[in-house]
């Protein structure tokens, strides 16, 4: 490379996609494409950095494998930043292969990066704990020490792991130091907030109390019987039960667990489990029903027990139940979790992170977008839609994953 393709890659590589900019805008060889598209997607222009990039891997031809093997990975990490989560694994892989069987570590490692990074906004746990494992840190840049930790506690605040996700965070902050690269400290300052703020409040005895990541991860280690509204499962220490598909089932339960130990009348079940319906006779018999089914979920956890003026929940060994809920109610919070990192999303992407079908997403978008809680941009398949984190709570809860 000459030296003004090298000056740029350093610029880049230090933060500075301006000083790049001003040694190679006004050139249009293949290298200097590529590294005129990173700087677009440093500037936030994503659609004009993946053009770039495109046009750099052709211009690039079969005879230089390398350098197009690095333009596929850095569109990969274009598409992430946008929230296209769909973009084609098998080939990162192979831009992967390529650049470890020249000698490229440090790009091979970026790739299984960005791709653990996907399987963690996807819930896909336990398939980006397999590949974390397989990759070692010692010896590369600062920059991918830092995409490493910040890997690692993002699986780790997702299972409720909060030691490893505050040590990951520890290291990822002196990682980050060590590279001085101003946006990739902020990203680490952004994912320590997460720890420090409320994450949910949980209810017992008629009384909210606000809880921070840690003090939830003390609860399911309690033992208490907890009916949790942010994963939608009812759970003790050993034994989860999910009633994410049966709404009318969790909502029973719910209504019982925050009325423990007491019971809970027939009309007031029938008002929270069927959306305010007047309560006569139908459904009362319907709501016995129901009643039935929800003892036949709970049979391993609870007993649902008829009283003389409605039912009541008893656990069978946890010494006491609580409700778990999110620090903010609404009907699509899963959605504003995701949108809460402040990045923009298609409703496809929405919609295979939160593994629901587009439409379904597509009608609560237009609710939150209805209520002032989102905006759009763009239109067809460009459209896009952002939120600003909500105020003052994490919602690292309402994000789809297993806890173990």
């Amino acid at each position: 490379m000459d030296s003004l393709i090298t000056a740029a890659a350093r610029a880049l590589a230090a933060g500075d996609p301006l000083g790049a900019l001003k040694r190679i805008a006004l050139r249009d060889d293949p290298s200097a494409l590529a590294l005129r598209g990173i700087a677009m997607a440093q500037l936030g222009d994503l659609v004009r950095a993946k053009a770039l990039l495109r046009r750099a891997a052709r211009d690039f031809g079969p005879k230089e494998p390398v350098a197009r093997a690095r333009c596929v990975v850095a569109e990969a990490e274009i598409a992430l930043a946008a929230r296209e989560l769909k973009w084609s694994a098998k080939s990162l892989e192979a831009a992967r292969t390529v650049l470890e069987k020249h000698g490229d570590r440090a790009n091979a490692a970026q790739a299984r990066y960005l791709e653990v990074r996907r399987l963690v906004l996807i819930g896909r746990l336990h398939e980006a704990d397999e590949m974390l494992g397989a990759l070692d840190p010692a010896g590369l840049p600062p920059a991918l020490r830092v995409f490493h930790q910040l890997a690692i506690a993002g699986v780790g605040t997702r299972r409720l792991r909060i030691g490893v996700a505050r040590d990951a965070l520890t290291e990822a902050q002196q990682a980050a130091r060590l590279a001085a690269i101003p946006a990739l400290t902020a990203e680490v300052e952004s994912a320590a907030r997460v720890l420090t703020t409320p994450a949910a409040r949980v209810m017992t005895d008629g009384k909210d109390r606000l809880l921070l990541l840690e003090d939830v991860e003390a609860l399911h280690a309690s033992g208490a019987l907890i009916v949790d509204a942010c994963r939608l499962v009812v759970r003790d220490a050993t034994t989860a039960v999910s009633l994410a598909r049966r709404p009318v089932l969790f909502a029973l339960a719910r209504t019982l667990g925050e009325a423990w130990p007491l019971d809970v009348a027939r009309d007031a079940l029938v008002a929270r489990a069927f959306r305010g319906k007047r309560a006569d006779d139908s459904y009362r018999a319907r709501l016995r029903v129901e009643v039935g089914r929800l003892r036949r979920e709970l049979r391993k956890l609870a007993r649902v027990s008829a009283t003389q003026r409605g039912f009541a929940l008893a656990p069978r060994t946890a010494s006491e139940v609580v409700v778990l809920a999110p620090p903010v109610e609404d009907a699509n919070a899963a959605v504003l979790g995701c949108l809460a990192d402040g990045e923009s999303w298609s409703s496809s992407a929405l919609a295979l992170a939160l593994g629901t079908g587009q439409r379904t997403m597509q009608r609560s978008l237009e609710a939150l977008a209805a209520a002032g809680k989102v905006q759009a941009f763009g239109r067809g398949r460009a459209r896009r839609w952002v939120t600003p984190p909500p105020p003052g709570f994490t919602t690292t809860l309402l994000l789809p994953a297993p806890l173990s």
